[in-house]
């Protein structure tokens, strides 16, 4: 061997190892045609969508008022939602990954209960626990005059209980793979137990509450079935973008397409965000 390569084997052995490059594996055919019919299902529906949208009168129909108004209060209300899973997920979160206490595996089952709950199902048990009769609801609006149904703040409700487990889940994911050595170290040095959090675990974490964020608000954004159940579809107060899709697919298929238009490119750009956390190659 020469010093050439001595020298190269040596430096691929410092670095973790040889590089080892990818073979093209054959793909055999009863794997490929399913895998390429799959492909075009995910993506025909997509692809119908671009080529059928009004692009000449799509201006016009975005700066439409009562587009307008569903647009402004997605905005806002997807913001709020993020907003309330931040300031109660990230604790919850914590508690999940850093502490020990009875039946801790059942309560992280019912935290991600709502990602596979039917939407409707989430907004008729809303309903009945926030609901003027709710078995909470009837104490808001006896004690505080509080009703929560077919309201703005009934709509960042809903999309709180559906977007909320997304955070939940990527933050104590970050929570576990980060090394709970640094807030031990920062216990011993005098830090109180939510000092060390929020001067040295918030910042280690912080990739994973930001991308969780990003996933609430994306899921906030298009709740349909919870915000329709729990909150009704008034337009200006309770109306989101996916209902007014769906009311103006019956009446106007051209604003339907364009607010469509407008929650694909904020897939698209959620998908962008995070690409470095899950579209990355290992």
């Amino acid at each position: 061997m020469t010093k050439t390569d001595e020298s190269g084997a040596a430096a691929g052995t410092l670095g973790g190892g040889p590089r080892r490059r990818r073979a093209r594996t054959a793909v055999p055919l009863p794997l490929l045609l399913p895998g390429a019919v799959a492909l075009v299902f995910l993506l025909l529906p997509l692809v119908a969508l671009l080529v059928r949208a009004p692009w000449r009168g799509l201006p016009s129909l975005l700066t439409s008022a009562e587009v307008w108004q569903a647009l402004q209060l997605s905005l806002v209300c997807a913001t709020a939602a993020t907003a309330v899973s931040l300031v109660l997920g990230v604790p919850l979160a914590w508690l999940l990954a850093r502490t020990e206490f009875p039946g801790r595996g059942f309560v992280r089952a019912l935290v991600t209960l709502p990602l596979v709950l039917p939407p409707v199902v989430g907004g008729v048990a809303l309903l009945l626990a926030l609901g003027r009769n709710g078995v909470v609801g009837q104490w808001l609006d006896s004690w505080f005059g509080i009703t929560l149904p077919f309201t703005t703040a009934g709509v960042v409700v809903a999309e709180s209980f559906v977007a909320m487990p997304f955070l939940v889940i990527s933050v104590e994911g970050t929570l576990r793979a980060a090394d709970p050595r640094y807030e031990e170290a920062a216990t011993t040095l005098g830090a109180s137990r939510f000092t060390a959090f929020r001067r040295v675990t918030l910042p280690l974490i912080a990739p994973g509450v930001a991308a969780g964020s990003v996933l609430a608000w994306a899921r906030a954004l298009g709740e349909f079935g919870a915000t329709i159940t729990f909150a009704g579809n008034f337009p200006g107060r309770t109306q989101t973008m996916p209902l007014a899709v769906y009311l103006a697919l019956q009446n106007d298929p051209d604003a339907a397409i364009a607010l469509s238009l407008v929650l694909l490119a904020v897939s698209i750009a959620v998908l962008a965000a995070l690409r470095d956390r899950w579209m990355t190659a290992s």
